[in-house]
């Protein structure tokens, strides 16, 4: 009866995969983060909501990132992508644990 054995340690993975395609292939704007822009020289930054699909290329088009150097988290940012990628397919596994333990403990492993 471990949490940790292969069966939930399967299924928590296995959420971390969902829930990751889910947040890197569509542009959903979570994340607190600022974009840095360059123009004429002169950088600046601005804060908006990003999303991970941002990081490796997708959800924005060339138009729009036209002056676009840099897409940084910030720590608020950093903490959501925590919690959305860990903890939620964590707290998932643990409730099929838990149902399965109500079942009668009969654990598989």
């Amino acid at each position: 009866m471990d949490f940790f054995s292969t069966k939930y340690m399967k299924l928590f993975a296995l959420f971390i995969g969902i829930v990751a395609l889910i947040l890197f292939l569509f542009p959903i704007n979570l994340f607190e983060g600022e974009i840095v822009f360059e123009l004429n020289g002169n950088r600046f930054t601005e804060n908006a909501k990003l999303s991970l699909s941002y990081f490796i290329g997708i959800g924005a088009s060339a138009s729009e990132t036209k002056d676009v150097v840099d897409f940084n988290l910030l720590p608020l940012g950093f903490l959501n992508v925590f919690f959305l990628l860990f903890c939620l397919p964590l707290l998932i596994s643990y409730r099929f644990y838990l149902n399965d333990l109500k079942k009668g403990g009969n654990i598989i492993k």
